[in-house]
């Protein structure tokens, strides 16, 4: 057993999480008020025949959490079928010492667990889509401007005015792939919502953006 009940139940809730990531929590409202869930994304969840547990590993402040944790309160608060919980990553590095994604300490790490907290499914991060198209639009953005590149050059390595023009870029960027990004992770919580409505394998799936981990 990953976790015991007594942990998973002795984690925050969201809205005490809310309370306890001040850092986060702006955003997290934002994101609130963007989040969209149609009778398609919601059906799995509704189908399952019992109500899942998920714990997920967090640090305040941090994109990928506070983007993904609405996400999963809306799912459990329109279903019935997720229960969640939140512990902050760095009071509990024995259990994140588990879910390394390679040799980094990704959050959220969201572990799905059934009634017996037996783990289901594990997810990492964001999911791999918003990767992939974040990673196409700052090539983009660095090949825009001489002064940005070359290609994969670290904003490090750059003047300070150049610097910020880069991360003003990049920041609008981020902006403007919010709602791809929050469809993205819908769209891998309903696929994990259909697998956990399958009979067990005996092997968790890894999702997300996996860089050393292993998905089953």
């Amino acid at each position: 057993m990953i976790v015991t009940q007594g942990r998973f139940n002795g984690a925050m809730t969201y809205a005490e999480a809310r309370e306890k990531m001040p850092r986060n929590r702006p955003n997290m409202e934002r994101i609130e008020g963007l989040i969209k869930l149609t009778d398609e994304d919601l059906a799995p969840w509704r189908a399952l025949t019992e109500t899942y547990n998920a714990l997920v590993l967090v640090i305040d402040p941090c994109p990928d959490v506070y983007t993904n944790l609405p996400i999963l309160e809306r799912i459990g608060s329109e279903t019935g079928k997720l229960n969640m919980r939140i512990l902050m990553r760095d009071d509990n590095k024995d259990l994140m010492a588990q879910f390394m994604n390679g040799p980094y300490e990704s959050v959220p790490a969201v572990l799905f667990l059934d009634q017996a907290m037996e783990l289901r499914s594990v997810f990492i991060e964001r999911a791999a889509g918003v990767t992939a198209i974040r990673a196409q639009k700052t090539r983009e953005i660095q090949e825009s401007d001489p002064a940005f590149g070359p290609v994969g050059r670290s904003p490090a390595e750059m003047p300070d005015d150049v610097r910020a023009r880069y991360q003003a870029a990049i920041n609008e960027m981020r902006t403007g792939t919010t709602d791809f990004y929050i469809n993205e992770s819908i769209r891998e919580f309903r696929e994990i919502a259909e697998e956990l409505g399958r009979p067990a394998t005996g092997e968790a799936r890894w999702r997300g953006n996996l860089l050393g981990a292993v998905a089953a």
